[in-house]
């Protein structure tokens, strides 16, 4: 008799709690306000349009429900964008502030023309964009962001670059916008560039136009 009881007594907590959950999810659903609004900053209109639909079936029925983790790896997927933050601001709208990449070069991959970001990706160059210093050379974006960043540390101006030539042994040549060709050595490029500005403002070395630092202790240099 009383295991009788107790089972009932175990199925009306079942069906009770079933119920409640029921009317929980109908309670959020129904009670609380959807997402009406979808506010995106920073960037144009052709690239909000993109990124409304790549971001379409994350969860907008409420605010409250938002999948946050989800809606925040689509965002991420789009190579253009730097960072972003995202707002809920009740209580029916959703604010995206986002911040694009600086595009620093551009390259070829496969036959397509892309963009190199400071976020290290490879962005489609939809932009066509061309005045960019072009990147030759198979190579991963943050080997160029690496080599980059030791350009910066010199007084080389990355801005006279127009060509960059990566080579598998690890070692760049740069191509200046006044014909210079600069062969560097494989890990003392932040000196390299240091010791060509001085050479480069020097009279005697004014119609020497390839500049070779691969020889150790050593500058080798070459007429056109």
């Amino acid at each position: 008799m009383h295991l009788l009881i107790s089972k009932k007594i175990t199925i009306y907590l079942l069906l009770f709690f079933f119920l409640v959950s029921i009317n929980n999810i109908s309670l959020i659903n129904t009670s609380f306000p959807k997402i009406e609004k979808i506010e995106i900053t920073g960037l144009n209109l052709d690239e909000r349009k993109k990124i409304e639909g790549i971001i379409y079936d994350a969860n907008f029925k409420n605010i409250f429900q938002l999948d946050k983790k989800y809606l925040t790896k689509k965002i991420s997927s789009i190579n253009i964008i730097e960072k972003f933050e995202i707002y809920k601001n009740y209580p029916s709208t959703l604010k995206i502030f986002i911040q694009k990449t600086k595009i620093l070069a551009q390259t070829k991959r496969n036959g397509f023309d892309y963009l190199i970001g400071s976020n290290g990706k490879l962005i489609p160059n939809d932009y066509l964009i061309s005045d960019l210093p072009f990147v030759f050379g198979d190579l991963n974006p943050n080997e160029f962001l690496n080599f980059k960043n030791e350009i910066d540390k010199s007084n080389f101006d990355f801005e006279n670059i127009i060509k960059l030539y990566y080579f598998k042994s690890k070692r760049w040549d740069i191509e200046t916008s006044k014909g210079y060709l600069i062969k560097l050595s494989k890990n003392n490029v932040e000196k390299d560039l240091n010791l060509f500005v001085r050479l480069s403002n020097e009279d005697k070395f004014k119609n020497k136009f390839v500049i070779d630092f691969r020889q150790k202790d050593q500058i080798i240099l070459n007429d056109k």
